[in-house]
């Protein structure tokens, strides 16, 4: 039963690549939210499997949801711009097509939101989903600010986690880069504040780094990181000496991530 039959002034954006396996249940698991976002937007594409025709099918169980279509793919990041670009609410909220919310998750966010709307950018903690493992909401919720440092060391803000202001002057870049975290990068460098929740409140139906996984090219994954370092330095958010040094820290992440891939596939 749903708490409050008011819609929030959020719009849910999710990017569909060849997902037709697992796009529904991410739509379930908006249309179970305690809280309701005003509008869903799926984008798909240019799937090859079926999907836009899929989500074409199922739409009507969806009573706030629309679909657009992009003309050539661009990778999720110009796919979330697209629906960035038609969003009405002031507040933007992403989620992919491989992952899924904590029924709890918009109005948790929410209330936080509403105790503090100078902050830019929330997020919170994610999962990988066990059907074996229940996840309960702690009555003691903590937050914390995330300040650039903390985020160049590593990415604390997982797509599926993040609501932020729509009219923040960045928006984000092609698939040559990583994406989600330089965006997550360029708002925290550019001086505005960012917080994260510290419980559970989306899941991910895979794990990232397998085969399967938008991080499954460890490589290429690590090439983007480096670029996206190299952005910030060339916009001047931080200084050569910074760039040498995060960049050395995260190929040192990039061998410990090979390690553990070669690990799992072993098993």
């Amino acid at each position: 039963m749903k708490l409050n039959n008011t819609p929030i002034p959020v719009s849910v954006i999710i990017p569909c690549f060849n997902c037709k396996t697992t796009v529904k249940k991410t739509l379930d698991s908006v249309k179970d939210q305690t809280l309701q976002p005003t509008e869903v937007i799926l984008v798909d594409d240019c799937s090859s499997d079926g999907t836009f025709d899929f989500l074409t099918e199922i739409l009507p169980e969806y009573p706030t949801a629309k679909l657009m279509a992009m003309p050539q793919n661009g990778g999720p990041g110009i796919a979330r711009n697209a629906g960035w670009g038609i969003a009405t609410q002031p507040w933007i909220a992403f989620l992919d097509a491989d992952d899924t919310w904590h029924p709890d998750k918009l109005k948790i966010q929410w209330q936080f939101i509403q105790k503090d709307t100078s902050i830019t950018m929330w997020g919170h903690q994610t999962a990988l989903f066990d059907h074996n493992k229940t996840y309960e909401i702690k009555n003691n919720i903590t937050i914390e600010e995330v300040e650039l440092k903390q985020m160049l060391i590593s990415n604390k803000f997982p797509t599926r986690s993040v609501i932020l202001k729509k009219d923040i002057p960045f928006r984000f870049r092609d698939k040559s880069v990583t994406e989600d975290y330089l965006l997550w990068l360029e708002i925290i460098s550019s001086g505005y504040m960012a917080k994260k929740i510290n419980c559970v409140l989306a899941f991910s139906l895979r794990p990232d780094f397998s085969p399967g996984g938008y991080s499954g090219q460890l490589w290429k994954h690590e090439k983007r990181e480096l670029k996206a370092f190299k952005i910030l330095y060339e916009e001047q958010k931080i200084s050569y000496s910074k760039l040498l040094v995060y960049s050395v820290f995260s190929v040192a992440k990039y061998f410990r991530r090979v390690l553990i891939s070669a690990t799992m596939s072993k098993k």
